[in-house]
């Protein structure tokens, strides 16, 4: 990120992130510090495939696909972490999720704000405090546990 370029866009995302379409769940970087916290987006669209069955007539984004992109968001926040740390991070498999709370459902059309700040970094794991929220609405919140993998 630089003055210039004042977040990561899609191109970016992917060269920190494994996961492709249909399953990256980060559109945008808005705000990152390595070692510290990240914001990032996503854009609930119509067009997302698990809104044909979740559910017709009543459209709700999956939470676990909530805490997915929330995930990603941490897996954004470790890569820039570990390039400053000059270490590689290629993937990052979620190990665990705890105080998971969902507080308001996600809907098409909805933009998600995604938060999450490290608070440990140790022998290859990774935990992050985040938040997923709507126009300033908790959406979801989460402890959200990784553990680095061989690389892919």
């Amino acid at each position: 990120m630089t003055e210039e370029h004042p977040y990561l866009d899609h191109e970016d995302i992917l060269k920190r992130l494994p996961h492709r379409f249909p399953f990256l769940l980060v559109d945008r970087v808005l705000e990152v510090e390595a070692g510290k916290s990240i914001v990032a987006l996503k854009n609930v669209s119509a067009n997302e495939a698990h809104f044909q069955g979740h559910f017709p007539g009543h459209a709700v984004m999956p939470g676990v696909l909530v805490v997915e992109a929330l995930a990603q968001t941490g897996g954004v926040l470790a890569w820039e972490t570990a390039q400053q740390e000059e270490r590689a991070v290629r993937i990052l498999y979620l190990v665990g999720v705890d105080k998971a709370r969902f507080k308001r459902p996600v809907k098409p059309g909805d933009q998600l704000t995604l938060r999450a700040k490290l608070v440990l970094n140790k022998r290859g794991f990774w935990r992050f405090e985040c938040e997923a929220s709507v126009d300033g609405h908790t959406a979801v919140e989460a402890e959200i546990l990784m553990a680095a993998g061989k690389d892919v």
